[in-house]
């Protein structure tokens, strides 16, 4: 029986086996990462571009994001439109930077250098998550409230110099016997955590007692404002459209302006914080092989390279959500 001859490449034994010429002189590991990077590139490339779309229709309704992100940690009440936005990007884009200095430390197999700057990197990563949490819980907790129209629209309130201006300044809850609803009150409720108490008619009330007050809608005017209504025009308006109380936003109900807002809002930043998230789990697990000399011992901290290059990915990326969802 004659044995089966077997040509010889002379790639045997090595990650890469296409040949002698490596495509763009890049290792099979660094490779697959562009693949990688290309295709979730073009992910969010789709969910941006469908962000894009939606805003163009309803242009007219979007929410400010002047008014949207205005909060800073320990200022409350202080109006500091972009600022703590602005204050992530920073530290996320410094992590990037630390992130090239521990790859070109592995270049020259300084291993503390390494340490140092992967350390830096990873918590740079775990303080934008944390900012981003923080964020998000201020934008679902809501500021100032506003009613719902019967059109699916909302209607703010403003005071005599236009300046927005909270539900519970003007509106007082009136009294009810209501009990919460529980879960053990029926298998198949959902548990109710908590409640609105103004209701429409405590809104429609203190407006009416405030003499100052208006409505603004979500109309812009030629002067890239939203339309504030006369006296007698803003009662017509919450007397006739007006159908609840909303405070915050979630996917179906946003008091900043249109709902569909908040679903993209959720979405892309959370899907670009589970990236982040996912980065910063994976910079751990290579800063722990780091620290026991694994890369030390191959003699290459291609590795730390690879997980480099996601990362800039994930910073690249923020600064499209940036662009989009906070500058334009």
């Amino acid at each position: 029986m004659e044995a089966t001859t077997v040509a010889k490449t002379g790639t045997e034994g090595q990650a890469w086996g296409g040949g002698e010429e490596k495509p763009l002189k890049a290792s099979y590991g660094k490779l697959m990462m562009w693949f990688f990077i290309t295709s979730d590139a073009l992910t969010f490339s789709g969910f941006l571009a469908a962000y894009g779309f939606s805003r163009f229709k309803f242009i007219e309704e979007w929410p400010i994001a002047d008014e949207v992100f205005n909060h800073f940690p320990f200022l409350h009440g202080v109006d500091a439109p972009m600022y703590y936005v602005a204050l992530m990007t920073f530290i996320l884009i410094f992590s990037s930077v630390t992130m090239v200095l521990a790859v070109d430390a592995g270049h020259e197999m300084k291993k503390d250098k390494v340490v140092t700057y992967m350390a830096l990197t990873i918590l740079g990563g775990i303080i934008f998550l944390g900012s981003q949490a923080w964020e998000w819980k201020n934008f679902i907790q809501g500021e100032y409230g506003a009613v719902e129209t019967r059109s699916g629209k909302i209607i703010q309130f403003v005071d005599a110099d236009g300046d927005r201006i909270a539900l519970g300044e003007f509106a007082t809850a009136s009294p009810k016997d209501r009990t919460q609803h529980l879960e053990k009150n029926g298998i198949w409720y959902k548990a109710e955590d908590s409640f609105n108490p103004l209701a429409l008619e405590d809104v429609k009330r203190g407006f009416e007692a405030n003499e100052t007050l208006r409505v603004r809608t979500m109309q812009i005017t030629d002067e890239g404002e939203k339309e504030i209504l006369t006296r007698e025009e803003s009662l017509l308006k919450l007397n006739t459209t007006g159908v609840g109380v909303i405070e915050g936003a979630n996917l179906s109900q946003n008091e900043y302006g249109a709902p569909l807002f908040g679903g993209f809002f959720f979405f892309i930043t959370g899907f670009h914080g589970f990236h982040v998230l996912s980065g910063v789990l994976i910079l751990i697990i290579v800063f722990f092989n780091v620290l026991v000399g694994t890369y030390e011992k191959r003699g290459s901290y291609e590795m730390v390279e690879k997980v480099g290059l996601y990362w800039h990915f994930v910073d690249l990326v923020w600064v499209f959500v940036f662009t989009f969802f906070y500058l334009v």
